[in-house]
């Protein structure tokens, strides 16, 4: 194996940070601590990802019903801001050497380590879902299914799970695709967390597109030709696309920083492991503890984790102690379709306000939502300050006793 340092060879005072992962918060932290550190000839930042192009995780519903969009550059966004960008599949993590293996034949040593690996579809859980259902954990997956569903011609469209994604997922799929019966199946109503007018909203919204709701029931494996739920039926499916939970990769666990149940590197108030306090954790792949309990997994909240690690991270270079990492939530977008959508507006640890926007008004507004992670790395390049301002959320974030 070469074991050469790509990031440095540790002469010096150089300080050498490592960002794992760029997605939403991986390059909120890169963009904002390479911003943040660019006159500092002491100090390097090297981002690595497998692929070069940005993973709009917002859009992937889109992409998995055929529609085209815009290609965006890591490599390109990083450009002047004297990140390094290197591209390669992370497999291995090795916390006490302070070491990363990239693609089995490389070596990457750091001082400082981000890890935005993040999270993808729970395929382990349910028999049958890892070999004959899809997921939309890359573009490349959402690729290969709108293949899938532009060869079907008729058929039947499963989607399990009805949060979020498996409602974005079966809208996209019941307006793209009128000549397929799409049913959205899963344990809760659609819309579950949201206020009971915003839920029976996307239930009607959901019906008028053709999408047939199977609330109640869990599903208890994926066969070919249809799934079985946990009631004794079988639901007959062409394709079954899997939206049901998340997890996070077993490489956190391995590497040696604590985690919790869910494999989630454990962090204190400054997004620093409290096993080794030389890794942040950001993003899916962080237990981030607030007032109201951990945080869940979302853009909204992924990039001001990634932008208050690179914060933390500047602060104690500068000898300082970091500050504690508060977040609120503020509201919940769902698109129904091209033409329709739900816009929840919450209180600070994700519950429902009486507020909410539909129709064309909510269509924009999730837009608007979907679109700016691009354009706040942008801005953040020349303004790094301009990343760091997001709901706080008072009482509902504060945590008894202070920063673990």
């Amino acid at each position: 194996m070469n074991t050469q340092n790509e990031a440095g060879t540790g002469a010096g005072a150089t300080h050498r940070v490592l960002v794992l992962g760029a997605g939403y918060a991986g390059m909120a932290a890169a963009v904002q601590l390479a911003a943040r550190t660019a006159r500092r000839e002491d100090v390097t930042v090297t981002v690595v990802d497998a692929h070069e192009r940005f993973t709009e995780r917002m859009r992937l519903h889109m992409t998995a019903t055929g529609q085209r969009l815009a290609e965006l550059s890591v490599p390109e966004l990083l450009e002047g801001t004297g990140a390094r960008f290197v591209r390669g599949w992370v497999t291995a993590v090795d916390a006490d050497a302070r070491a990363v293996r990239i693609d089995d034949d490389r070596s990457l040593h750091y001082d400082t380590l981000v890890y935005a690996l993040g999270s993808v579809a729970d395929t382990a859980t349910v028999p049958g879902v890892e070999d004959h259902a899809y997921a939309l954990n890359s573009t490349q997956d959402a690729e290969v299914l709108a293949e899938r569903l532009a060869r079907l011609g008729g058929g039947t469209v499963v989607v399990g799970g009805n949060g979020p994604t498996g409602i974005e997922s079966a809208a996209e799929i019941a307006e793209r695709h009128p000549e397929l019966d799409v049913v959205l199946l899963g344990r809760q109503e659609p819309g579950a967390a949201l206020h009971p007018k915003a839920r029976a909203y996307v239930r009607a919204a959901l019906g008028r597109l053709g999408v047939r709701i199977r609330s109640g029931t869990d599903v208890v494996k994926v066969r070919p030709g249809a799934v079985e739920t946990a009631d004794g039926d079988s639901v007959p499916a062409d394709v079954v696309l899997w939206t049901g939970g998340t997890r996070v990769s077993p490489m956190a666990a391995a590497a040696g920083p604590a985690v919790d149940e869910r494999g989630r590197i454990v962090t204190d108030g400054a997004l620093r492991s409290v096993s080794h306090p030389d890794v942040y954790a950001v993003g899916d792949a962080a237990a981030i503890r607030q007032g109201y309990g951990v945080m869940h997994g979302t853009c909204q909240g992924g990039m001001p984790s990634g932008v208050h690690a690179a914060v933390s991270i500047v602060r104690a270079l500068r000898g300082k102690e970091p500050k504690p990492f508060r977040f609120g939530f503020y509201h919940t977008p769902v698109s129904l379709g091209r033409h329709d959508a739900v816009v929840q507006f919450t209180h600070p640890d994700d519950s429902p306000r009486r507020m909410y926007l539909t129709g064309r008004t909510a269509v924009r507004y999730k837009e608007v939502v979907t679109a700016s992670p691009w354009t706040t790395y942008g801005r953040m390049k020349k303004m790094p300050a301009s990343g760091a301002f997001w709901p706080r959320g008072g009482r509902f974030t504060r945590v008894k006793g202070g920063a673990r």
